[in-house]
């Protein structure tokens, strides 16, 4: 299931000329993109031929900010590749990727060669996340937004590059355990 649902989603780069909300950033952020090579380096190294299916929208403000860091990853590492389908037409997919109990995107699944999900991450760098849960959701919708932009900006993709990477990298001593 997991694999005709991945070879049916779009890569990134279909995925946005499909966009309509925010079509000028996702395209600027996707050509701004970089990656360390250290990182790309580190994905590299892992063992096996891993998959990102990213469940995601257009007017999401986090996957636009993430997706164009894990799309150029996926591209320089030879054995990742990432697509993206959508939040709305894959109910299933997001009931079973809840974050404390919200439909909160993006979610990146992590799938082995044989397009078992081995883990996921999402749907925001861990201490962005704990931010807008505590103090950020104390704060008017608008200033929390700023605050979220400025946040990823300050960070320029440094911690949703190593989480994710940390995320792929524990899925594949996952599959080596079971493998022994």
């Amino acid at each position: 299931m997991m694999r005709q649902r991945f070879e049916s989603a779009l890569p990134l780069t279909a995925f946005l000329e499909s966009v309509v909300a925010n079509a000028a950033l996702w395209r600027d952020a996707y050509r701004l993109a970089r990656v360390p090579v250290e990182a790309v380096a580190r994905l590299a190294a892992i063992p096996g031929r891993w998959h990102l299916l990213v469940m995601a929208e257009d007017w999401c403000g986090d996957a636009v900010n993430i997706l164009p860091l894990l799309a150029r990853l996926a591209e320089q590492a030879p054995n990742v590749e990432l697509r993206v389908v959508g939040r709305e037409d894959n109910a299933d997919l997001m009931e079973a990727h809840l974050t404390n109990g919200s439909r909160s995107i993006p979610v990146v699944m992590v799938l082995d060669e044989d397009y078992q999900e081995r883990a996921w991450w999402g749907p925001r760098p861990s201490a962005l996340q704990q931010w807008v849960m505590d103090e950020g959701m104390e704060l008017e919708k608008g200033e929390r937004y700023r605050r979220v932009r400025t946040w990823y900006a300050r960070d320029r993709g440094r911690t949703i590059v190593d989480e994710v990477i940390d995320v792929v990298t524990r899925a594949a001593g996952d599959v080596d355990a079971t493998a022994a």
